[in-house]
């Protein structure tokens, strides 16, 4: 939230160089977070090649994303109404078509231009950028954009990609989550806590 002072931030990016890293899992938590603090949040399912949100929120996904930008329907129709407070996700299923295709710049930017003025905070979901061209297309419509890596599995040269890709689509990278860190005991807890709070 305070990565931009000069202008208001309402849609973030979630992405990863490769599949596995956690992203889904990293956006869905984050959003909870948002709601939780009392913010309208709506979370968007917009990897339609492995689409998780129905699964993870426990809700359908016969009418989701793919339904509004494809089929024309109307956003309320794909909203979903779950037990979260203040939270609401647009699932996804997968589609057989070219999603790429599905996920045009001017369809996706009619939609988020339609949910923008009822949520306080979008989070996006999108597939991960070595894989497919999805996440570029995305990436030009968010705010700001966040890179998650699987710190078990972290691989420098795809993450270096990636951020390169991101450059040439132009977002607006502010930062990684190194996902699965694992903390043995409390002493290595705070040590890493010293440790970055002396080179600040």
């Amino acid at each position: 939230m305070y990565s931009i002072i000069d202008k208001e931030m309402k849609t973030v990016l979630f992405t990863s160089a490769t599949p596995g890293a956690g992203k889904s899992t990293v956006a869905a938590n984050t959003a909870i977070v948002y709601a939780q603090s009392g913010k309208h949040t709506l979370l968007v399912d917009a990897d339609l090649r492995h689409p998780t949100m129905h699964y993870t929120f426990e809700t359908t996904n016969q009418l989701g994303l793919s339904t509004a930008v494809v089929n024309d329907s109307t956003i309320e129709l794909i909203i979903k109404e779950i037990q979260i407070e203040n939270h609401n996700p647009i699932t996804s299923k997968f589609d057989s078509a070219e999603p790429s295709e599905s996920l045009s710049l001017n369809k996706m930017k009619y939609l988020l231009k339609m949910t923008t003025a009822h949520y306080d905070i979008i989070l996006i979901d999108s597939p991960p950028l070595l894989v497919v061209t999805d996440a570029q297309v995305l990436s030009k419509l968010a705010d700001i954009t966040i890179m998650v890596t699987d710190i078990e599995a972290n691989n420098g040269a795809h993450l270096s990609e990636g951020k390169n890709l991101r450059k040439k689509a132009e977002a607006n990278i502010i930062g990684v989550v190194m996902n699965n860190k694992k903390t043995n005991t409390k002493h290595d807890a705070y040590y890493y806590y010293y440790r970055n709070d002396d080179k600040q």
